[in-house]
C-alpha cells in the first residue's frame, strides 16, 4: 500500500509528533502521494492533491497575531486535498503557532510537528523508499500473476482456469457471458451476486447488441462493476464483467488485459470451428432437401445428437447482413437443446426447423436480434421443400406488412388469391371477412358496405364518395379502417385483389341487402 501518516508517525528515526488530529482518526490511514516543501504564502499552485506540505514557517510573523491568516492557508490547502501539514520547529518559530493549530483542527487538517534534527529530505526519503518498493512489489506481484494466468491457459479447461485465477489474483468475482448475452456458469468462479444478475445481464446485453469492442465501468445496485466485450468489431464472442473491484491500477489493468486478450483468442479459434459447423450445417440441409434424410441423419448425429423430430416447424427470415450475433445466439439455441432445434444458412435466408415445443424460444431469438420471419404449417422431413415455400411466402407478407412475424396458416386460413377452390371459396371469402362483419354489427357502422362500393367504383375515390354521399377524406378514413381491422394494406395491389375477391365470393353466396 502507500504511505500515509502512520508510517511516517511510527519511524523512530523522524521523531514527528502528531498535533492533530487524535491517534486513531481514519485521516492518518489516508495514502500520500509525495512529499513537498513550500514557504510560499499560497503553494498551491505548486502541489498535487494527495501530497504532504512540509513549512519552517518563514511565510509566518514570528510572535504576532496572525489568526486570519492562518485560517485562509489552512483552507486553501484544505480545498486542494493536502493529506497534511508538517511544521519545522526551532528553526524560525521556537514552537507550533497555536492559531496554526486551531486553524488545522478546525478545518480538519492533519498537523505534524517536525523537530529541529528532522531534515525535510529525511522525510522525503523516506517516502520516496516507500513507494519505490510498493512499485517493486506490484510489478513482482504482476509478474508473478502473468506466470499463472499463462499456466492456467495451458490447462486442459483453458478458458475456465483462465477466469478462475483471475478472480484468485483480483479478489474479485469474474463473470463470462456468451454472444447472446447469457450468463456462462463457470464451475471455479463465484456467481454474480443475485441482486445485481438482472441489471448486469441488461447491460452485457446492450454492450453486444453495439457490436464494438467497448470497455466501461458501471454502478449496478450500488457495486463497482467492470465490463469488457470480446472479439471482434461486428463480430462479438461475449463479454468479461468483473465486480466488487477497487479502481484497476496498471499491474491489476495489466493481468486483465493479459486475460481479454487470452479468453479473445480461445473464442476466435472456436469462432473458426462454429463457421466449419455452419458449412456442415448448409450441408446437412441440402440433403434434407434433397430426400438423403438417411446421410443427414447419421451426420446430425454424429455432431449435434440427433434432428427435430417429427412434426416441426420451418421459420425462415432474410438474411442479407445478419444481425450481431444471431446466428451465436441459435448456435447456443440449439446445443441447448441438442439437436430439438437446426438452423442453417440458405443464400440469403436463414431457415430454422424446431417443434412446437421450442418454436416460441427461436421466436424469442430472432425478436430479441430484430429479424422478421415467416413460419410453415407443421409438416414432418418428407415435405420440408414444401414448409420451406411457405415460410418463405409467409415472410414475404411479414415484409409487405412491417410484422415481425406471419404464419402460413393466416394466408391458407384466410387468404383468396392462388387458394380458392370453387367448393372452399365461401368459407375462406367468410373467414377473412368476419373481423369487419362482426365490427359492423357491434359499432353500427356500414364498412362492408363502403368498401363493396369502393370495388364497384374501381376504387376511384371521388367516384365512391360521391354515390356514398360523403366527403372523399371521410372515405379514406373508412377504407384505412377496414384494413387495419382486417390486417391487410389497401395500398397494396395483392391486399386490394385478395379483399375483391373475398367481397366478390360472399356476395355470389350471399347477395347483400336492398
Amino acid at each position: 500500500m502507500p504511505p500515509n501518516l502512520n508510517v511516517l508517525l511510527r519511524s523512530r528515526v523522524l521523531r514527528l509528533r502528531l498535533v492533530v488530529p487524535d491517534l486513531g482518526s481514519p485521516q492518518l490511514d489516508e495514502p500520500i502521494s509525495w512529499v513537498h516543501s513550500s514557504d510560499l504564502d499560497d503553494p498551491t499552485p505548486f502541489l498535487d492533491p494527495g501530497q504532504l506540505l512540509l513549512t519552517d514557517g518563514t511565510q509566518f510573523p514570528v510572535d504576532a497575531p496572525f489568526r486570519e491568516g492562518y485560517e485562509r492557508y489552512v483552507r486553501r490547502l484544505k480545498d486542494h486535498g493536502i493529506m497534511g501539514l508538517g511544521f519545522a520547529t526551532q528553526v524560525i518559530h521556537g514552537v507550533l503557532p497555536p492559531q496554526l493549530e486551531e486553524a488545522c483542527r478546525r478545518q480538519g487538517l492533519p498537523l505534524l510537528e517536525v523537530p529541529d534534527r528532522t531534515p525535510f529530505i529525511a522525510i522525503i526519503r523516506m517516502v520516496a523508499d516507500h513507494l519505490a518498493r510498493e512499485e517493486h512489489a506490484r510489478a513482482e506481484w504482476s509478474l508473478q500473476a502473468q506466470r499463472a494466468i499463462s499456466r492456467a491457459a495451458l490447462r486442459p479447461d483453458g478458458l475456465t482456469s483462465i477466469l478462475g485465477e483471475l478472480e484468485r489474483q483480483l479478489h474479485s468475482w469474474v463473470a463470462l457471458y456468451d454472444a447472446a448475452g447469457n450468463y456462462v456458469r463457470m464451475p471455479r468462479n463465484r456467481p454474480v451476486p443475485s441482486d445485481i444478475v438482472a441489471g448486469v445481464t441488461e447491460k452485457v446485453r446492450s454492450a453486444l447488441d453495439l457490436g464494438t469492442r467497448s470497455a466501461s465501468h458501471l454502478d449496478i445496485g450500488g457495486e463497482s462493476v467492470t465490463l469488457q466485450t470480446l472479439g471482434r468489431k461486428g463480430s462479438l464472442r461475449g463479454a468479461l464483467v468483473l465486480g466488487a473491484i477497487e479502481p484497476l491500477d496498471p499491474a491489476r489493468a495489466d493481468i486483465v488485459n493479459s486475460v481479454i486478450g487470452l479468453a479473445s483468442l480461445a473464442l476466435e479459434q472456436a469462432r473458426t470451428l462454429d463457421t466449419a459447423r455452419r458449412h456442415l450445417r448448409a450441408g446437412v440441409f441440402e440433403q434434407l432437401l434433397a430426400g438423403s434424410s438417411d446421410v443427414a441423419v447419421r451426420t446430425a448425429r454424429q455432431v449435434w445428437g440427433r434432428l427435430p423430430r417429427d412434426p416441426l416447424l420451418v421459420t425462415v427470415s432474410r438474411q442479407v447482413s445478419p444481425a450481431p450475433n444471431l446466428l451465436e445466439a441459435l448456435e447456443l439455441l440449439a446445443d441447448d437443446h441438442r439437436g430439438a432445434v437446426f438452423y442453417a444458412m440458405r443464400g440469403e435466408l436463414l431457415v430454422v426447423l424446431a417443434g412446437h415445443v421450442h418454436q416460441e424460444k427461436v421466436l424469442e431469438v430472432l425478436g430479441r436480434h430484430g429479424a422478421a420471419c415467416g413460419v410453415s404449417n407443421q409438416t414432418s422431413m418428407e415435405e420440408l421443400a414444401g414448409a420451406v415455400d411457405e415460410a418463405t411466402r409467409a415472410l414475404r407478407r411479414a415484409a409487405e406488412l412491417g410484422k415481425p412475424v406471419v404464419l402460413f396458416s393466416e394466408l391458407s386460413d384466410g387468404g383468396m388469391l392462388g387458394l380458392l377452390r370453387e367448393e372452399q371459396a365461401e368459407p375462406v371469402a367468410r373467414g377473412l371477412l368476419q373481423p369487419l362483419i362482426a365490427h359492423d354489427s357491434a359499432e353500427h357502422t356500414e364498412l362492408l358496405a363502403t368498401v363493396r362500393e369502393w370495388f364497384a367504383s374501381n376504387c376511384v375515390w371521388d367516384k365512391t364518395a360521391r354515390r356514398l354521399g360523403v366527403h372523399r377524406h371521410t372515405l379514406r378514413n373508412r377504407i384505412d379502417a377496414a384494413g387495419r381491422i382486417l390486417g391487410l394494406n389497401l395500398d397494396s395491389m395483392r391486399d386490394r385483389l385478395e379483399l375483391f375477391a373475398a367481397v366478390q365470393f360472399l356476395e355470389e353466396t350471399q347477395p347483400r341487402e336492398g
